[in-house]
């Protein structure tokens, strides 16, 4: 059996384990999958053993698949949940994901004040419900006794470190979406701490992505069949190891992931600002950012439009081409039809929660083709936002490195193409969290194998149609310019049903 390391990525709907040799070869994959509940509206929960069991299965999943133990485990996680717990790591309440929507009225406050501002220069994190920050401050309100009951609040990869090895330890990544770390000094901020109540002792110790640790407790190792002194790596968030896994490390690259939602990121030496539009800073290691800005309406916006105007409940990969099919037929711009894909509330770069889905210039020429193929454009246009905005803040953008499951769909890649005028380059799949980690674990630990590892395939390319990205580029401006003028009507029929 070849060497291995073992990326194991802890998402909001899965656990999935990513086995790579020394030499880079993809040896197997393993997923496990769990709920996310929603009691009350706003509400995102997870039952944290759920997770932690999920994690098991994909350890032990793995070393019986190949039948031998990883070199090193690495692990990338998803951001800004939260779980308080007690002495021994056991959760008071379930964790909240980042889609928890409870605090949204208490972050829209803070965001309009000046220590709103200062918060977000100094910690890199939109000032937005998604934070932990604005969780802790409506634990506080809402849950008092919880709150002053508990010994830490940590994410769901510090839950899972805890079990591990029962200390509380948390990588500057993860630290640094959290609203509460200062992501220049690399230390838990004191405003941070004044603002939501607690001190630096409710948190874990932060370290650095690349930091290990051996001899895991004894009843994982009989769980899982792992080697006691199997090096772990800490490693970073998903997003920041995506940019990794993806090769997205250069000045003039961006990285865009398209998911339920949606991503795209820029790695810099340096913070990128944009207080308006909320450009997030998270660390990926000690000296280098992951910069960018998330949407809500990715692959839930086209499960949308299939369920709608399809009829498709049990989606299939038949229902997604024959979605395609339909949508190649439509002229490029749907004959002026625009869609404002905000069905779920947006982020970035609007950062709210109270927008909504909108089809615009609609005329008697506009049939069911029409509205599905102005939807993936609507997307696209979503996402092109986010990308001239970071463009705007830290230079031009030459080539964007695409993954996730849309990159399959050749109309779907050559829509946003056109859309963003830029090259896109289809590198990895959707494991490109996992093998960030990965490639973490490799550079403390294998550095001789790092360069095999992280060499770079055969790419495929798309380019722009230049006639295509003139069509888009008139109708770009409508599509931002409309939500200006709709938001307050947008904001006065929230919540009609």
């Amino acid at each position: 059996m070849q060497a291995y390391i073992l990326g194991i990525d802890i998402g909001t709907g899965s656990t999935k384990a990513v086995a790579i040799s020394l030499t880079g070869e993809p040896l197997g994959t393993v997923s496990n999958h769990y709920p996310i509940n929603s009691p009350e509206p706003g509400y995102s929960e997870q039952d944290p053993l759920l997770i932690w069991d999920a994690f098991v299965k994909c350890l032990a999943g793995i070393i019986g698949k190949l039948g031998a133990v990883p070199q090193a485990v690495s692990l990338s996680s998803a951001m800004h949940s939260i779980i308080p717990v007690d002495e021994n790591g056991e959760a008071l309440l379930p964790m909240m994901t980042w889609a928890d929507a409870r605090s949204e009225n208490i972050a829209q406050a803070l965001r309009k004040t000046e220590q709103g501002a200062s918060l977000y220069h100094n910690c890199g994190t939109a000032i937005h419900a998604m934070s932990p920050l604005n969780k802790l401050l409506w634990l506080r309100a809402n849950r008092a006794e919880v709150f002053d009951a508990a010994h830490k609040f940590i994410s769901i990869k510090e839950f899972i470190w805890f079990r591990l090895f029962g200390v509380f330890e948390v990588d500057y990544s993860i630290a640094s979406a959290t609203g509460l770390f200062d992501i220049v000094k690399k230390e838990w901020n004191e405003e941070a701490m004044t603002v939501t109540g607690i001190t630096t002792s409710k948190l874990s110790t932060p370290v650095n992505t690349t930091y290990y640790r051996i001899n895991i407790k004894p009843e994982v190792v009989s769980l899982s069949g792992i080697n006691a002194n199997t090096p772990f790596v800490i490693g970073a968030s998903d997003g920041a190891c995506a940019n990794l896994g993806s090769h997205t490390t250069g000045p003039d690259v961006a990285a865009l992931t398209i998911g339920t939602s949606g991503a795209v990121r820029i790695t810099s030496p340096k913070p990128v600002y944009n207080y308006d539009a909320m450009v997030f800073n998270y660390l990926l290691d000690e000296q280098t950012y992951v910069c960018g800005g998330a949407v809500n309406n990715g692959g839930i916006a086209v499960n949308w439009l299939l369920k709608n105007f399809l009829q498709k409940d049990n989606l299939t990969t038949s229902d997604y081409d024959a979605l395609f099919d339909e949508i190649a037929s439509v002229p490029v711009g749907s004959n002026g039809l625009i869609f404002l894909p905000y069905l779920y509330g947006e982020r970035a770069p609007l950062w709210d929660t109270k927008t909504c889905g909108t089809f615009f210039n609609i005329k008697p020429v506009h049939t069911r083709s029409h509205f599905l193929r102005a939807g993936l454009e609507g997307i696209c246009f979503a996402l092109n936002d986010v990308l001239k905005t970071l463009e705007d803040a830290s230079g031009e953008i030459v080539q964007v490195n695409i993954s996730g499951g849309f990159t399959s769909s050749a109309v779907w890649t050559q829509v946003l193409a056109d859309i963003t005028g830029k090259r896109l380059a289809v590198l990895q799949s959707e494991d490109s969290s996992a093998l960030g980690a990965i490639y973490l674990a490799a550079r403390v630990l294998h550095p001789e194998s790092y360069d095999m590892l992280t060499r770079v395939e055969q790419q495929d390319f798309i380019e722009p149609d230049t006639k295509n990205h003139e069509v888009y580029s008139k109708m770009f401006p409508v599509f931002k310019k409309l939500y200006n003028d709709l938001k307050d009507s947008m904001h006065l029929v929230d919540g009609w049903e």
